[in-house]
């Protein structure tokens, strides 16, 4: 299906609200389900990728309701997860498959966890390879691509030492919860800052971490316990309508409830060294996570140097970053992002060959890219490769040319934006 997007309408004007975090979203069932007694999430994000991840835990027995948009979970302790009736099917979430792989590990029954052909062909010898370390029974096709099968192991797990070959919180973040279910103490040495959600909501919970540096320790005393949790919005959600803001003359627009976390601020961070005009107001903290509203006015962009120490606070949105550098005055090179050719498509290639067709000069490098600014982009007939981050950033842009573009596939948002057309139109009309 192809939707046409008719672009330079006019400013972009209002007050706009995004969905909850994907990150947190899904960190909320998961973390509600092995609490004991109930949790109460507001905010949630029901897009397809959260949806996989609550009928997941629900195929292991545990009670999950929506009601008066609020999930209630009822928690069933580490302990209390039930073997599923069938496979377990994540969809297209590698969040759902790499998390939930961490907290299978530790049970005594057998699973098996399969995506759709994208997620199938995402690596997980990422994950595998630590949780063995820690004594896990986990198998892959070829040992790196799922469907994965994950057996009891017959004996407790074990912390481990383990240091992050690539800045990666899924990673991280199975190590984690796998550790809720070992013995010793487990010591996870990241290289390069990744967002910290699971940190955050495992402290809230109840359980005991703490960091030096890059450096995650947790042990085996903690005891989680259910709670209230609202979901601020999703920052990566938020940054389309940050470019757009910024990208076209006279706009001006408020961001409301927006989570600021500092681990995921790199978007912020490289905008206003761009020379966006962006302020962070009505700022707070709710459990355990910043949240603030953002408000963007329309600025003239500079292209700047993006490097390794800062894209794991930004790897989601690398794809936007491309647009609005697009349409920089002079050259930004993005390096240190390797990672993004293992996500939903080559997103690396997909930005790069999608904004040439619309006029902008972008190199494609191994681990980045290099674009050099230019006045304008033309309208185009654009391909989303099903990947949402690449359709809407790909929509930001037809967004700012002159006439008519065209989107393929723009139907993959609804994995972890649902509403986003809806609220783009909005603004634009």
């Amino acid at each position: 299906m192809v939707l046409i997007i008719k672009g330079k309408r006019g400013s972009l004007k209002g007050e706009i609200e995004v969905p909850g975090d994907k990150s947190i979203s899904h960190r909320s069932i998961m973390i509600g389900a092995l609490a004991e007694g109930m949790t109460t999430v507001s905010g949630i994000l029901t897009s397809e990728d959260v949806k996989r991840t609550i009928e997941a835990f629900e195929q292991m027995g545990v009670n999950i309701k929506i009601e008066r948009g609020k999930v209630n979970i009822e928690g069933v302790g580490l302990k209390g997860l039930r073997k599923p009736n069938s496979i377990i099917d994540c969809g297209n979430s590698g969040t759902t498959m790499r998390l939930l792989s961490g907290i299978l590990v530790g049970q005594n029954f057998h699973t098996t966890l399969v995506g759709d052909s994208s997620l199938n062909n995402r690596p997980m010898d990422r994950i595998i390879k630590p949780l063995r370390k820690m004594g896990a029974n986990i198998q892959g096709r070829e040992d790196r691509f799922a469907p994965l099968e994950i057996k009891a192991s017959g004996k407790k797990l074990k912390g481990i030492k383990y240091r992050l070959p690539m800045a990666s919180a899924q990673v991280k973040s199975a190590i984690l919860l796998a550790s809720l279910y070992a013995e010793g103490q487990t010591c996870i040495d990241e290289g390069r800052t990744t967002r910290d959600h699971t940190e955050r909501m495992l402290n809230y919970f109840g359980y005991s971490l703490c960091s030096n540096r890059e450096k995650i320790y947790m042990d085996i005393n903690g005891h989680l316990v259910g709670r209230d949790i609202y979901i601020p919005g999703d920052i990566s959600s938020a940054a389309y309508f940050m470019v757009a803001a910024t990208l076209i003359k006279d706009s001006n627009i408020l961001i409301k409830n927006v989570g600021i976390n500092p681990t995921r601020t790199g978007i912020i961070k490289v905008l206003k060294k761009m020379g966006a005009n962006i302020k962070l107001i009505n700022k707070r903290k709710i459990n355990n996570e910043p949240i603030a509203d953002i408000h963007v006015r329309y600025s003239r962009l500079k292209g700047i140097t993006i490097d390794e120490d800062i894209i794991g606070t930004l790897i989601d949105e690398i794809p936007t970053i491309a647009v609005a550098a697009s349409l920089a005055e002079g050259e930004t090179t993005i390096k240190g992002a390797e990672e993004l050719k293992y996500k939903e498509s080559n997103r690396i290639r997909a930005i790069s060959s999608e904004l040439k067709k619309m006029g902008a000069n972008i190199r494609e490098q191994f681990d980045g890219m290099t674009i050099a600014g230019t006045k304008a982009l033309k309208p185009a007939y654009l391909n989303s490769y099903n990947d949402h981050r690449i359709a809407m950033a790909l929509s930001i842009a037809a967004t700012t040319a002159e006439g008519e573009s065209k989107i393929n596939g723009h139907n993959c948002v609804k994995v972890s934006f649902p509403k986003f057309y809806d609220i783009l139109f909005q603004l634009s009309s």
